[in-house]
């Protein structure tokens, strides 16, 4: 259905979308029957089930597996969605694989979207924290969310974590500082030493990953919208959905913080064009909505 009043060409585009997602669907279901799934974390409970699909970066991959585990309070399970791993990366995880992870693999990209909804499936925690591959877990990270959940009382929230990025992309709820752009240039201990510098105060309009829902709203508005595959806006896609179902709390914690080194995978394929389907799905544009909601 198509909200407000559009242009009459944005009716043929949704026709066209619509057609897009009976096509692919399609093709997913081919490419489900070849996934292997790796059940290998050893604990029955954790505190977050960390969500993180990753396409042919085995070295930021590296780096954020590595620093969750060691700049991480809690006790998290981390469960990657491993799209074709012929760089390496699954090898990687048959010799270096650590007791919390789970992991599945496709021979093919199947993206974002899809990915991650399908990881959903292995998650052990009642919390589901969604994660870019490229992003470096700091000390206390989890702890601050973690602590700001019991406050609020229900479970129509989402959390989100506070990026610290090399470039400024207009982006106010992040903080910019450039401690690296990859991880050959990576500056890891002036970034740790600097990092009381880095906190700000709680900001809102969290959608931006890394965010943190509970498993019963992540499973009551569908998790993210296949229909934006691979992924581009699917972040402010879900975040409408969680609105429409009664969420009011969209906060970020501005002392839970993650270095991002900056979409390094959504920069190398062939982005959907997601402002054209948010607009047409919701009859207003992604912009509107952040800045309005």
């Amino acid at each position: 259905m198509i909200h407000g009043n559009l242009s009459p060409c944005l009716d043929w585009f949704q026709l066209f979308i619509t057609f897009k997602w009976i096509k692919g669907d399609r093709a997913i279901t081919g490419e489900m029957h070849n996934l292997t799934r790796y059940n290998l974390s050893t604990q029955r409970e954790y505190t977050f089930s960390i969500l993180i699909p990753t396409w042919n970066n085995l070295e930021y991959l590296k780096i954020c597996v590595e620093s969750i585990n060691r700049h991480s309070s809690l006790t998290h399970q981390i469960i990657l969605f491993v799209n074709e791993g012929s760089d390496g990366t699954l090898e990687w995880l048959t010799a270096h694989c650590p007791e919390n992870l789970d992991y599945i693999h496709s021979p093919e990209n199947m993206g974002i979207c899809y990915g991650v909804n399908l990881a959903r499936s292995m998650a052990k925690s009642d919390y589901l924290l969604y994660m870019n591959d490229d992003m470096v877990a700091l000390p206390g990270w989890d702890q601050a969310l973690h602590q700001a959940i019991p406050g609020l009382g229900t479970v129509m929230w989402m959390l989100s974590s506070t990026m610290i990025e090399p470039v400024d992309t207009g982006n106010n709820c992040v903080v910019i500082r450039d401690f690296g752009r990859d991880p050959e240039s990576f500056k890891k201990e002036d970034l740790l030493r600097e990092l009381g510098t880095l906190k700000k105060e709680d900001w809102t309009g969290a959608t931006w990953p890394p965010v943190v829902l509970h498993k019963e709203l992540w499973d009551l508005v569908g998790g993210f919208s296949t229909e934006f595959s691979p992924g581009h806006y699917s972040d402010p896609d879900l975040s409408f959905k969680l609105l429409l179902a009664g969420v009011r709390e969209f906060r970020g914690v501005g002392s839970s913080l993650v270095y991002h080194f900056g979409s390094k995978t959504t920069s190398r394929i062939r982005k959907n064009n997601g402002r054209r389907i948010f607009l047409s799905k919701w009859g207003i544009s992604s912009r509107v909505f952040r800045r309005e909601f």
